[in-house]
């Protein structure tokens, strides 16, 4: 009686498996390592970009607080690079400028006018801050689906090769069904950094934006108060 044939140690390793698989797995788990290199890229990308944000935004506050005037400020940013609470900062004052420039008369108007360009300048920011993560959101949710799917269409192509070859025996089996498997492993390994990433960057989003937001308030506060202090008449 023949023996069966085993499948070779040396194409049972991950790169074998890889090789071996149906064209459609390759693509798929193609597409997911794809995915995940660039994940990778926006995480790191990210960590850096905020973690230079925060530290502006540290040397922004101790000046700022340290009873510098507002004027003098403005003319030590004005022509630099602004990001966070500088950007922030940078716009009122521009308004501030160009509205009594023109002659403002009214300190309601003036207000919203400075308020208006706070709230543009936070858009702004945020959005800058946000882009890309959608990506790793897109990543976390889907990959483990995609990856199924390929796990799914190998799993077939093993079974019709099975059918085929009219053998049920493991060592015939378990090569293409580790193949199959194959797909939702990089799946889950594109997935779950994107996820982790996500929910951490987003948080550290989320706490910047609250840090701008509480400045704009306290800043805006504090423009009101020197309106009130021009334009409203003394009796």
């Amino acid at each position: 009686m023949p023996g069966i044939e085993l499948a070779n140690p040396e194409t049972v390793g991950i790169w074998g498996l890889v090789m071996q698989a149906n064209w459609v797995v390759k693509l798929v788990m193609l597409g997911l390592l794809l995915a995940s290199i660039w994940s990778w890229a926006i995480i790191i990308d990210k960590i850096l970009s905020l973690g230079r944000i925060r530290r502006a935004m540290n040397r922004f506050e101790e000046i700022f607080w340290s009873g510098q005037s507002l004027e003098e400020l403005y003319r030590n940013l004005d022509g630099k690079r602004s990001t966070g609470m500088s950007m922030v900062f940078m716009s009122a004052m521009r308004e501030w400028k160009k509205s009594f420039e023109k002659g403002a008369r009214s300190p309601i108007g003036l207000q919203m006018r400075i308020d208006k360009a706070m709230d543009v300048a936070l858009a702004r920011e945020s959005e800058q801050m946000e882009s890309r993560l959608g990506f790793l959101a897109t990543v976390g949710s889907s990959a483990p689906f995609i990856g199924l799917f390929g796990t799914v269409v190998g799993i077939m192509s093993s079974f019709q090769s099975i059918a085929a070859s009219k053998n049920t025996s493991l060592a015939v089996v378990a090569p293409g069904i580790a193949e199959a498997l194959l797909a939702t492993a990089i799946g889950l390994l594109a997935a779950i950094p994107a996820v982790i990433a996500y929910n951490k960057l987003s948080g550290d989003v989320a706490k910047i934006i609250g840090r701008m937001e509480g400045f704009a308030d306290e800043f805006s506060g504090i423009l009101s108060r020197q309106i009130d202090e021009k334009l409203t008449p003394r009796s």
